[in-house]
C-alpha cells in the first residue's frame, strides 16, 4: 500500500505496509537498500511477538532475534525483514498467554499449545513469499534456526541459497523454551546458559527436481 522511511539506531529502513485477501491481516516489510533483482539478499521472516519484540520479555528469544537481524541487515546495507502478523506461532496473543500459564505449571511450549487445542506451530509463509516476490528479490540468505521455514519458502518458489544462524543469549527464563525448540521442533540450536552464538552462514541445497516415472 505504501512505504515510509523509518530511522533506527541501526540506520534508515523503509517500512512497507501490505494488505491481502487471504488472512486479511496487515503484514510488513522492513527494507534497506535496492532490493529489486538482487541476489543472495539477507532476509529474516519474523513472526510477530508482542511480548518479546515490544515488551522485551525474556521468555523467548524473539526480540533479540529481531534486533540482531536489523543490525545484520544494516551492516550489509541490503536486506529485508518480513514481519508477519502471526503471534504466538499463529495462535494469537490471548492463546499465547494461556499457553504461558500452562508452561508455568510445567508443560513445555509444544504441549501447552496442544492442550489448548492448537498445533505445535500454526504459522505459514506463503504471504512472506509473495512479499519477497513483490520486492523483486531474486534469491535469499535466510536468517533462521528453523529448517521448516527454509522448506516452506522453497515450496513457494523462493530460492534460498544459505542459512544464517540467529541464536541469541540463553537465560533462566528461556532455557527450557529453547531446548524444546531444539529437541521437539528440530530447530538448529545448541542452547547453553549464558551462551550467545556467533553469526554463522551455511549454504542451502536446492530442492531436488522430481524424477520422471519409469
Amino acid at each position: 500500500m505504501t512505504c515510509a522511511r523509518i530511522p533506527t539506531e541501526y540506520g534508515d529502513f523503509q517500512l512497507c505496509y501490505y494488505t491481502n485477501t487471504v488472512d486479511k491481516k496487515e503484514h510488513l516489510a522492513f527494507c534497506m537498500g535496492d532490493l529489486a533483482q538482487s541476489e543472495n539478499v539477507l532476509v529474516r521472516i519474523h513472526s510477530e511477538c508482542f511480548t518479546g519484540d515490544v515488551m522485551g520479555s525474556q521468555r523467548c528469544d524473539c526480540g533479540e532475534q529481531l534486533h540482531r537481524s536489523m543490525a545484520m541487515v544494516a551492516s550489509e546495507g541490503l536486506g529485508v525483514i518480513v514481519y508477519l502478523r502471526q503471534e504466538g506461532r499463529g495462535i494469537g496473543l490471548l492463546q499465547k498467554l494461556h499457553a504461558y500459564n500452562l508452561q508455568d505449571q510445567g508443560y513445555d511450549t509444544v504441549d501447552a499449545n496442544l492442550l489448548l487445542g492448537h498445533k505445535a506451530d500454526e504459522r505459514e509463509y506463503s504471504l512472506a513469499a509473495r512479499i519477497l516476490d513483490d520486492l523483486e528479490v531474486k534469491s535469499v540468505r535466510l536468517m533462521t534456526n528453523n529448517p521448516l521455514k527454509i522448506a516452506a519458502l522453497q515450496a513457494e518458489g523462493i530460492r534460498v541459497t544459505a542459512r544464517v544462524s540467529v541464536e541469541g543469549a540463553v537465560n533462566p527464563e528461556n532455557e527450557q523454551y529453547l531446548l524444546t525448540k531444539a529437541r521437539r521442533m528440530d530447530h538448529l540450536l545448541a542452547p547453553r546458559p549464558g551462551y550467545s552464538a556467533p553469526v554463522s552462514e551455511k549454504k542451502v541445497s536446492e530442492p531436488h527436481a522430481p524424477q520422471p516415472a519409469n
